[in-house]
C-alpha cells in the first residue's frame, strides 16, 4: 500500500491518515477521564500556546484549560487562525516574538512556550528571539528536522504568503537547531499527518529531548499521555536561581536528550 503525508513526506500510512478523526475523538474522551489531582500544582508562571496550521484558540482550548487547572497562567497565542507565516519570514517571527513579550509583560517569571504542529516551529523560533525570557519549549507533532524538512517547509510555505526559499540551507539549518533552553519534542509514530522522523532532534544538543507517545496528529493536543508529559515538564524546578533574571538561560531538572517512549495509566 502507498503512503501519504500532508507535509510532503512518504512515511505516513494511509491507514493512520484515515483513522485520524476517530482516534482524535477517542483521545478527547480519554482526556475527560483523566485524574488530574495526581499532578503537582503549578507555580503560576506564564505558558503561551501556539495552534497548528488553519487552527485557532478553540483547538488549543483543552490544553490551555488543562494548564490553568494545574495553576499556570496560560494564554493562547492571541492572533486568531494560524494561516501560516506572512511576508518576510524573519520579520514575521520578530513581530510574533514582540507580541508574545507583550502578552506576558505582566509576569516576572520566565515563560514556557508550547506549540502544536506548525505552532511548534513558532514556539522554537520565538524562544530564540526572547533570550533569557523563556523557561522551556515543548512541541507537539512538530516537523523541524530529519531528511524531509525541505519538503515539509515547501508544503507549509505554499499554504501561506511567506517570502522565502525552501532551498535556503541556512533557514533549514536554523529550524533544525533547537533553542538554547530545555526543548522537548513530543511525537507519535502513528501520526497520520506529520512524518514522525521529522519531529526528532539529531542528538547533538544536550538540552533537546524527544519523547514518543501513541496518538493521532489531530488529537495530540488533548492526548492524556501528552498532557501528562506537559504537566511534568511545566512542574520541573528551575535549578539555576539566576534564571528568573533577564538575560539568564533556564536550566530545568531533567533527563538527558535521549528518546523516551511513554506508557502510563493516566485514568482515575
Amino acid at each position: 500500500m502507498g503512503s501519504l503525508s500532508f507535509f510532503g513526506t512518504s512515511s505516513t500510512s494511509w491507514t493512520f491518515v484515515g483513522l485520524e478523526p476517530m482516534r482524535a475523538v477517542l483521545e478527547y474522551a480519554r482526556m475527560q477521564m483523566m485524574n488530574t489531582t495526581a499532578f503537582p500544582p503549578g507555580d503560576g508562571h506564564p505558558v503561551v500556546i501556539f495552534p497548528g496550521l488553519a487552527s485557532n484558540q478553540n483547538s488549543i482550548a483543552p490544553l490551555r484549560e488543562f494548564c490553568r487547572k494545574l495553576g499556570y497562567t496560560a494564554y493562547d497565542w492571541g492572533l486568531g487562525v494560524n494561516s501560516g507565516p506572512q511576508g518576510d519570514l524573519v520579520e514575521w517571527i520578530e513581530h510574533l516574538a514582540r507580541h508574545v513579550r507583550e502578552v506576558t509583560s505582566a509576569h516576572r517569571q520566565q515563560m514556557s512556550l508550547i506549540g502544536w504542529s506548525l505552532g511548534g516551529i513558532y514556539a522554537r523560533e520565538v524562544a530564540k528571539k526572547l533570550t533569557g525570557q523563556v523557561r522551556q519549549v515543548i512541541t507537539i507533532g512538530t516537523p523541524f528536522g530529519g531528511n524531509s524538512v525541505q519538503k515539509d517547509l515547501a508544503w507549509m510555505f505554499r499554504s501561506s504568503s511567506v517570502r522565502t526559499s525552501t532551498r535556503n540551507t541556512q533557514l533549514i539549518a536554523r529550524l533544525r537547531h533547537a533553542p538554547e533552553v530545555p526543548t522537548i519534542s513530543i511525537f507519535s509514530r502513528s501520526d497520520g499527518v506529520v512524518d514522525w522522523q521529522a519531529c526528532m532532534h539529531d542528538g547533538t544538543q544536550e538540552q533537546a529531548q524527544d519523547i514518543e507517545v501513541d496518538g493521532s496528529h489531530f488529537g495530540l493536543g488533548w492526548n492524556p499521555e501528552v498532557l501528562s508529559i506537559i504537566a511534568d515538564r511545566l512542574g520541573q524546578v528551575v535549578s539555576d536561581a539566576s534564571a528568573s533574571s533577564a538575560g539568564s538561560a533556564s536550566t530545568l531538572s531533567r533527563t538527558s536528550g535521549r528518546t523516551r517512549k511513554i506508557r502510563r495509566d493516566l485514568t482515575a
